[in-house]
C-alpha cells in the first residue's frame, strides 16, 4: 500500500493529547498542506491561523464552554489550533474549509501528530463573546469558522473501526 493511502486508512480522531510541543517545522507543514487544499474556483477565500498557546487555546474553549452550556468542555486540550475561516461571503467557503481541514488531518498523521475535528464554533462564531476572542486571534469579522482542527501527541490508541457506509458502483 502506498503512504498517501496508509494514511488515509490508519488516521482515527484523537481526543486525549500529550503536553508535548509540536516541532515548529512540522506545523508550517501542516500548514502548507492545508494552504494546497482544492478551492472552489481557485478562489482560497481562506485564512488560515494557528494558535500555539494553550491559555489561548483554553481562552477559546471557555467560552465556547459558556455559549453552548457544556459544563467542562476544554477542546481535549490541545497542543495547537488551526482554525481555518472563510469569507462569509464565499460560496464555497465551508466545502473549502473541509478540504483543508482533511489536509490538516492527513499531514499531521504522516508525521505522528494525533487530530480531531471540533465542530463546535460552527453557528456561534458571531456570539459576541466567541467573536471578540477569534478577533483577538486575527481572524477577520468578515470570516466564519466552520471548525477547527486540534493537533498534538496522542495519548490514546485507537483500533481500527468497521466501515459501515453504502457503497454503490454503477457500470
Amino acid at each position: 500500500m502506498n503512504e498517501t493511502m496508509n494514511a488515509i486508512l490508519t488516521r482515527r480522531s484523537t481526543r486525549k493529547f500529550l503536553n508535548k510541543p509540536i516541532p515548529e517545522q512540522e506545523l508550517q507543514q501542516i500548514i502548507q498542506a492545508a494552504l494546497h487544499a482544492p478551492s472552489g474556483m481557485g478562489r482560497q477565500t481562506w485564512q488560515f491561523t494557528a494558535v500555539k498557546n494553550r491559555e489561548k487555546i483554553q481562552e477559546l474553549a471557555a467560552v465556547i464552554r459558556k455559549v453552548l452550556k457544556r459544563d467542562g468542555y476544554d477542546m481535549y486540550q490541545p497542543e495547537v489550533i488551526i482554525i481555518p475561516s472563510n469569507d462569509r461571503e464565499s460560496p464555497f467557503g465551508r466545502e473549502d474549509d473541509a478540504c483543508a481541514m482533511e489536509n490538516i488531518f492527513l499531514a499531521a498523521h504522516s508525521m505522528g501528530i494525533g487530530s480531531v475535528w471540533i465542530n463546535q464554533l460552527q453557528g456561534i462564531c458571531d456570539e459576541p463573546s466567541v467573536r471578540q476572542v477569534l478577533t483577538s486571534f486575527g481572524i477577520p469579522e468578515n470570516h466564519v469558522v466552520y471548525g477547527l482542527a486540534a493537533l498534538g501527541y496522542a495519548d490514546d490508541a485507537k483500533a481500527e473501526k468497521e466501515r459501515i457506509g453504502k457503497v454503490v458502483i454503477v457500470d
